[in-house]
């Protein structure tokens, strides 16, 4: 028995998931039906639900229920008549010329395929099945294609026999150093070292030892510090981690890092993912919380916050609304905010069902509700003796400031009109220092000199006391938080009928009905710990799928379903359902650990297929949506930067803390509406630290990141765009970043050379070559480093280290660098 199938033998004993039976083996078939939610439901909502669908029902017609589909319109016609496409108006419409009557009466007419798939589906019988997502997770049988010696786990199985159904052959397996380079970036976002790459190559001449290599490899990589980092910032990406407020002043939220740090913490700990929900939702609430629980709410305060309002009702009610929105897609893959007001247009969620989701939020203060918006976002983790002086400290000074204050107002009054205006403002204390005592009685002034000197005891106590370890989170909310009601159109001057906490409808079956069981204690309304929990349990099919989707995602480039944010009906359908579906399950029988599914999906051969184009694959499915291959792709910003700092041996790699700033330039700067203001300067060894740990200001993104496709951090990103665009060649050439990088890489290999004499060039590029590209130098290489050393100096007048630094800064803008495989 050869390996792969001894290794296939052991996991049908161990997990008791393939299908072996010959009926149950996977195989194609010519009679294709028609697929109602990945082929019919989207046209039907791109194109009817506008005038048709739950929120508006032109003429008594909805083509969301199949009910009125086939009922009688209020016109006397029939839309769709089950089984007799001849005899349906819907067809008759859509295929019309006439301006009267044509369907849909603005915008693209249907093509001939749209009409064709409506056609055969009404033949069929219009048939309309259950959203997927809608479904409870269902663990399918792992199918069984008929090039079983492929296969290396159930993954590919599912890959393959849809493969084989369309008549595909999978790419071959990618080529040692190119996979090591792709694992290495996909776990860690750094380049893996020339001396590992050449082990691994070395390993792959005998099958059984390059298979242990490789995972060998994953393990490591698993276990590096570098995966959180590298995996961290993609859920930062979800929750839109930033460490300002946006808006003009676009203050700081201090020790948002705080929070930063758990991510990552969390990650390469492989907190369970249940957990982790918890921590943010209600880590305040739970039983079991600690510090890491606290610093988890700094969740509630990474979203834009406006410290300058016209209308302060609406601006509160739009930070619930950024909570829903962010928690709904983040982790339920639903779009609930577009449910605020109005019931959902296209899914079966209700407005109710939003403010629902409000009223969990309720007890959650506003990042600066109060005087001192510190008061509401900083949580003290120094100790509960320690948190209890200092607090006991700061009331006896707010007591004696409050008598103190008594004093100056009655000496205030005695005073002439220009010095009680100029007590209101700024000038208050200028004011007071000079003049106060004159205007005080003996015994007002003995009293205000004591009440003084106690301010001063105090304030000599407490800094005696540890210094606070401040944490930005969720430090006051309401336990008696104000009712909830549901707003008409949306506006919070409109309210409509009550709304208490409860799940969304969607989810209420027979299996999850129960209504939340709110405790509410002195300090918290007690409401999202139920959510939480709510969220996080396994019976809700939505959360699994969700965070499993979107780690296929990150080491695909693209998710089984691709807009991972939206599981509705106007998301995308997803290319491999029972693929998701074994995943999300695989997810709960790991007791919601990641690691075990990144291991799945890295030890799949899928996973390790080329990225060669293909002439069939590429005729018939261009998108790759079967996973014919691995898709190339480009350095996203962080790991573009990073291995600049790696290739030049500057990076820092210690971990977590404070924020960093790298430079940034008066050019750049002064698109803020306050040039340069709140952004702090760093050492050299600290610019030199992961992009993870840059300061995130949202109004002052470095080039270096902003230009290769940063995310917009107003919002949750689901994905960043990955584009090719001018303004990213001028920032690798003429960037400062870049430049600097360049210099250093110079200075780091230059030597004496002589460009008639090709052995001295050939000794440096053998040297530059494996540091930049992983790989020997070959003589392509020597050939391009002689043609371009000989251009700079003949010219451009440059020789020695200036042409060497020339050289280095075009190995940094070149392909090969930038792109993966």
């Amino acid at each position: 028995m050869n390996r792969t199938c001894l290794v296939l033998a052991i996991w049908i004993a161990a997990t008791d998931i393939f299908c072996v039976a010959a009926s149950c083996v996977a195989e194609s078939t010519n009679a294709v039906s028609i697929d109602f939610n990945r082929q019919v439901r989207p046209l039907l909502a791109k194109h009817c639900y506008a005038c048709h669908g739950g929120d508006v029902a032109e003429s008594g017609l909805r083509f969301d229920l199949r009910e009125s589909t086939i009922a009688e319109a209020d016109s006397g016609l029939t839309a769709i008549k089950p089984g007799d496409p001849s005899a349906s108006e819907m067809l008759r419409r859509i295929q019309s010329h006439e301006d009267f009557e044509q369907m849909p009466p603005e915008g693209k007419r249907l093509d001939e395929s749209s009409i064709e798939i409506l056609r055969q589906w009404i033949s069929e019988g219009a048939e309309y099945t259950p959203h997927w997502s809608f479904q409870p997770i269902k663990r399918p049988m792992v199918p069984m294609p008929k090039q079983v010696a492929w296969m290396r786990n159930p993954i590919d199985g599912f890959i393959l026999s849809r493969l084989e159904d369309a008549q595909l052959e999978p790419n071959k397996a990618a080529d040692p150093r190119l996979l090591l380079r792709r694992l290495s970036y996909d776990l860690i976002g750094l380049p893996p070292s020339y001396a590992a790459v050449e082990e691994f190559v070395a390993a792959s001449s005998d099958p059984m030892t390059y298979d242990q290599a490789y995972e060998a490899n994953v393990e490591q990589l698993l276990a590096d510090p570098g995966f959180g980092e590298r995996w961290g910032r993609h859920w930062l990406d979800v929750v839109r981690y930033a460490e300002t407020n946006s808006f003009e002043r676009d203050h700081a939220k201090p020790n948002a890092w705080r929070y930063r740090d758990y991510v990552i913490d969390a990650l390469n700990s492989d907190k369970p993912y249940d957990q982790f929900i918890r921590e943010q939702l209600a880590g305040d609430e739970l039983a079991d919380g600690n510090n890491e629980s606290l610093i988890a709410t700094g969740y509630y305060r990474l979203g834009i916050w406006d410290d300058e309002p016209a209308d302060p009702e609406q601006a509160r009610f739009d930070e619930f609304d950024d909570l829903v929105t962010v928690t709904s897609q983040g982790f339920l893959g639903l779009t609930l905010n577009c449910a605020r007001c109005h019931d959902h247009k296209i899914d079966p969620i209700k407005q109710q069902d939003y403010y629902a989701m409000v009223a969990f939020f309720r007890d959650v203060t506003s990042y600066g509700e109060r005087t001192d918006e510190l008061s509401n976002s900083q949580i003290d983790l120094s100790g509960n003796d320690t948190v209890a002086q200092r607090a006991k400290i700061k009331n006896e000074i707010a007591t004696i400031k409050s008598q103190r204050k008594t004093i100056e107002q009655s000496g205030i009054a005695k005073m002439d009109g220009e010095d009680q205006r100029a007590t209101e403002g700024e000038k208050r204390k200028e004011v007071l220092d000079a003049k106060l005592l004159r205007y005080l009685e003996p015994d007002q002034i003995s009293e205000y000199q004591s009440l003084h000197e106690k301010i001063r005891q105090l304030q000599s106590k407490e800094r005696d006391l540890p210094p606070a370890d401040l944490t930005l989170g969720l430090a006051k909310c309401l336990a008696e938080p104000p009712e909830t009601f549901k707003l008409l159109r949306g506006s919070p001057h409109a309210p409509g009928d009550k709304v208490e906490p409860s799940f969304i409808s969607l989810l209420d079956d027979a299996e999850n009905q129960y209504e939340p069981e709110i405790v509410r204690t002195e300090r918290s309304a007690g409401r999202r710990r139920e959510l939480a929990n709510w969220i996080a349990s396994e019976k809700n099919w939505f959360t699994a799928r969700v965070i499993v989707n979107r780690l296929w995602q990150h080491h695909f480039g693209r998710g089984i379903v691709r807009s991972s944010n939206n599981f509705g009906q106007l998301g995308d359908i997803p290319t491999h359902p029972e693929l998701l579906d074994y995943l999300a399950s695989e997810l709960i029988r790991y007791e919601w650990n990641l690691k075990p599914i990144h291991r799945l999906i890295l030890t799949s051969q899928t996973y390790r297929m080329a990225s060669i184009d293909q002439a069939a694959g590429l005729a018939s499915d261009p998108r790759n949506d079967l996973f014919w291959r691995y898709d190339p792709r480009r350095l996203s910003a962080e790991e573009l930067r990073d291995t600049m700092l790696a290739t030049n041996a500057q990076i820092d790699h210690r971990f977590g803390g404070p924020s960093v700033f790298p430079e940034i330039s008066d050019e750049v700067k002064a698109g803020q509406s306050r040039p340069g203001e709140g952004w702090g300067t760093s050492s050299a060894a600290d610019k030199a630290r992961r992009s993870v740990y840059i300061f995130i200001k949202r109004s002052l993104v470095p080039p270096e990141l902003s230009v290769f496709d940063f995310p917009e951090t107003d919002g949750t990103c689901e994905a960043r765009f990955l584009t090719t665009q001018a303004a990213q060649a001028l920032n690798l050439l003429n960037g400062s970043f870049s430049r600097q990088s360049a210099t250093k890489l110079a200075e780091l290999t230059y030597r004496e050379f002589v460009i008639d004499d090709v052995a001295s060039v050939q000794t440096l590029v053998s040297d530059i070559i494996p540091r930049v590209y992983q790989r020997p130098a070959n003589s392509f290489d020597l050939e391009h480093a002689l043609d371009l050393l000989t251009t700079l100096d003949r010219k451009h007048n440059l020789q020695g280290i200036n042409a060497w630094q020339a050289y280095c800064l075009v190995m940094l803008n070149t392909n090969e660098f930038i792109y993966l495989d």
